[in-house]
Formats: C-alpha cells, sequence, structure tokens
C-alpha cells in the first residue's frame, strides 16, 4: 500500500521524465560519447574510428609526448594528488612555478600576478564573486560564457547585459547605472561563434567608467597572440594591457590539460587568494598537472611551427567551404561554426557526418540562442590538410540532402 511519501516521489519522478520527454521532443536532449583513446584528431569513439572535429584542444597537446613525459614525471616526484587547498597545505613549488611563469607570459599589466585555478568555472565565479558584490553591477555580452553570468548572480549584483559586441549599447547602460563598482565582463574569443570582443574599446569603456574589465580568454589563451608571441592571448592579439584587467585562462583546451588561472594586478590577486570562495574551499589540482602545463607552455612558447600550421588550416577550411550553402561567420579562429537554425537540422546533419567518419558536435539551445543551432567545428595542430579536405568533401556531399538556410 502506498503512502504519501511514496506518492511524492512518484510525482517527483513523474515530474522529471515529463521535463525529459519535453527535451527528446524539442531536439534538445545530450547524449555522451564515450572514447577509448587519448585526446586527437583521430579516436575510438563508441567503438568506431573518427576523424575528431569535437574537441577544444587546438594546439594537438593534450597527446603530446613533450607533455606527456613531463606529467609522468611529475607524477613520480609529487604523486598523484595535492591533498589539500592551496592555502592548507595543497600549494606546491610546481604551482608557484607555473604561476609566475603564465603572469610573465599573458603580462594584463605590470607586474601582474597569477592564481592557478583547478577550472575556468571556478576561477570565473572567484573573480566576479570578489569584485562585486550587492549595489554593483555587472554589463555582459549577451553571448558570454554561463559562468561569467553565474558568477554575477552568485555575487548578488545587478546583471544587466548588452547586445553582442555593441559598444555603443554598453556605453549607455554604463553611463546610466548609479553602481559604486562596474565590471565589464566579457569572453575574448565566443565560444560558439569564434570571433572576437572589441578589446581595445572595452578598455577605452572602463577607464572612462572607472570600472574593471573581466576578460575570460578560454579559447584564445594559447591560440591568439602577437607577431612575436603567438600564443600570448587575446590581450597582446589586441594589444592593449591595463591595471583595470582581470585575465582568465583556461588551460584545459589549447594547453592541452587542465585547469586555469586569473593573472591581474597583484591586489586583485591578493584578494581573490583572501575572499574567494571557489579558490579558498577548493582542493588544490595535482602537482604533475602543474608541471605538465609548465611543459605545454614551452611548447606554445617555443613551437612556432605549430601555430602557423594551424592558421594554415583555418584558412583552409574556410576556403573550401566558401563554395558550399552555409555561411560562415567572422571567424579566424579554430572555432568555425556552421550555423543551420533547426534543432533537428543540425542533429540530422551531425548524424550525417558521423556516419561518414567525422565527429562533429551539433550544438542546441540553450547553449546558443534560439534558431541558431549549428555545428561547431573544432580545427586543431592535431588534424592534417587530408583531415580539412576530407571533412569539407563531405559537407559538399551532404550540401544538396540536407537543409542548409537558417
Amino acid at each position: 500500500m502506498s503512502g504519501p511519501r511514496e506518492d511524492l516521489r512518484v510525482r517527483l519522478i513523474a515530474d522529471l521524465e515529463r521535463a525529459l520527454a519535453q527535451r527528446d521532443a524539442a531536439g534538445l536532449r545530450r547524449v555522451r560519447r564515450t572514447v577509448h583513446s587519448p585526446a586527437g584528431a583521430h579516436v575510438d569513439v563508441d567503438g568506431q574510428r573518427r576523424v575528431s572535429f569535437a574537441s577544444n584542444d587546438y594546439l594537438g597537446l593534450a597527446n603530446h609526448p613533450r607533455v606527456v613525459a613531463a606529467a609522468v614525471a611529475a607524477a613520480h616526484r609529487w604523486g598523484v594528488g595535492a591533498a589539500a587547498s592551496h592555502l592548507i597545505s595543497g600549494h606546491s613549488a610546481a604551482h608557484a612555478a607555473l604561476e609566475a611563469e603564465l603572469a610573465d607570459w599573458v603580462r594584463p599589466c605590470a607586474g601582474a600576478r597569477a592564481l592557478a585555478f583547478s577550472s575556468g568555472y571556478l576561477a570565473n565565479l572567484a573573480i566576479l564573486t570578489a569584485l562585486a558584490g550587492r549595489g554593483d553591477a555587472v554589463f555582459a555580452d549577451r553571448l558570454n560564457h554561463a559562468c561569467l553570468n553565474d558568477g554575477a548572480v552568485l555575487a548578488r549584483a545587478d546583471l544587466i547585459r548588452y547586445s553582442h559586441c555593441d559598444v555603443a549599447q554598453l556605453r549607455e547602460r554604463l553611463a546610466a547605472s548609479p553602481a559604486r563598482t562596474k565590471v565589464i565582463a566579457t569572453d575574448a574569443v565566443f565560444s560558439m561563434d569564434g570571433d572576437l570582443a572589441p578589446l581595445p574599446e572595452l578598455v577605452a569603456l572602463a577607464d572612462e567608467f572607472d570600472a574593471w574589465l573581466v576578460v575570460d580568454d578560454a579559447h584564445g589563451f594559447g591560440v591568439l597572440g602577437d607577431r612575436g608571441h603567438p600564443g600570448r592571448g587575446a590581450l597582446a592579439h589586441c594589444g592593449v594591457e591595463s591595471e583595470r584587467i582581470v585575465y582568465m585562462g583556461t588551460l584545459g583546451k589549447a594547453a592541452g590539460v587542465a585547469g586555469a588561472f586569473v593573472a591581474a594586478h597583484p591586489a586583485v590577486i591578493a584578494t581573490l587568494e583572501q575572499t574567494a570562495r571557489s579558490y579558498v574551499y577548493t582542493t588544490a589540482a595535482p602537482p604533475l598537472l602543474a608541471e605538465a602545463l609548465r611543459e605545454s607552455l614551452r611548447v606554445i612558447r617555443d613551437d612556432r611551427a605549430r601555430h602557423a600550421h594551424l592558421a594554415a588550416l583555418i584558412a583552409r577550411f574556410r576556403t573550401r567551404m566558401q563554395a558550399l550553402p552555409w555561411p560562415l561567420g567572422a571567424s579566424t579562429t579554430p572555432i568555425q561554426p556552421v550555423v543551420v537554425g533547426d534543432n533537428a537540422t543540425a542533429v540530422d546533419l551531425s548524424q550525417a557526418l558521423w556516419q561518414r567518419g567525422f565527429w562533429v558536435p551539433a550544438v542546441r539551445p540553450p547553449t546558443v540562442p534560439a534558431g541558431t543551432a549549428r555545428l561547431r567545428i573544432s580545427v586543431s595542430a592535431a588534424h592534417s590538410p587530408e583531415d580539412i579536405d576530407a571533412l569539407t568533401a563531405a559537407f559538399a556531399e551532404l550540401s544538396t540532402a540536407v537543409p542548409h538556410a537558417r
């Protein structure tokens, strides 16, 4: 005989099952695939060999022999865990060396320090909650990654969004805000479109309105840079430097390992160390990862041919897609979206590519705005020109069979 408690359990589960069914009907159910080989251009996934355009391993460092060797050697020296948070006993000499090297490499301002985090999500939560609070305002690009918005909400600041890369609208909203502390938050490279934020203009607005500028360079660090320093990231690419900049770089994408870091004026870093809950109350990442990242950073700094190869592959992809009916965005980064609009069409196209030997994920709302479902192609330095040619040939074959208008 069922009682009220059992009835409640059944109802709660039934509510979840109805919501899942609605997600299925809208073409929004996400399905994990299981990989059985190291990350790379060619992977074994769900028992099949596929050419992968699905990862963020932009420089092909996730399985680089030097990085792997550094991790193995560090495991023998340091073991496999940090065993405590950074402020208790988990901060090793490996972490300290990595932070110093990262701060020197990205240099958002003179004398900058860096702070290592276990993930970019935790880093952005730390930044927003440390710099903003009740009565303050965070001004966020509408296409920002979710963790920037979540950080503003967690800080209990006013979250004021502005149209994508619309500097004029942002200026109006900054001018209208009475908040004592203003924080402009933006992706540097937008993760689903691959375009760049107007960083010089944003620095100018931060100066004009006495605001912080938080730059999430998850997809620019290691890839973008200036002529003399490829890989230094979006700040170097755009030629900007300021004590107002709080820079977040992810270490699990182009750097090929895991984690993230914040680089900024020493006062900002000291504030994060003392007050950011997602730093203070999180076990430090294993020192072996820090040592692997130090080797990864050496490859990023020194292997110019790897950067040149990636740039050539991106140009090759864009040139060969020009003749096809899908419009290409303005991205010259490894993120190359093919926007098809309809959720089901995106899934069908992804599946058709899978059947032809390519792993290209369909990205649908809420990750992207409604009506802009797409295939997100990630080009990696691990790919060959032949991989690019084969993928674009498959797109050409499908161009008459799958709808392509937004």
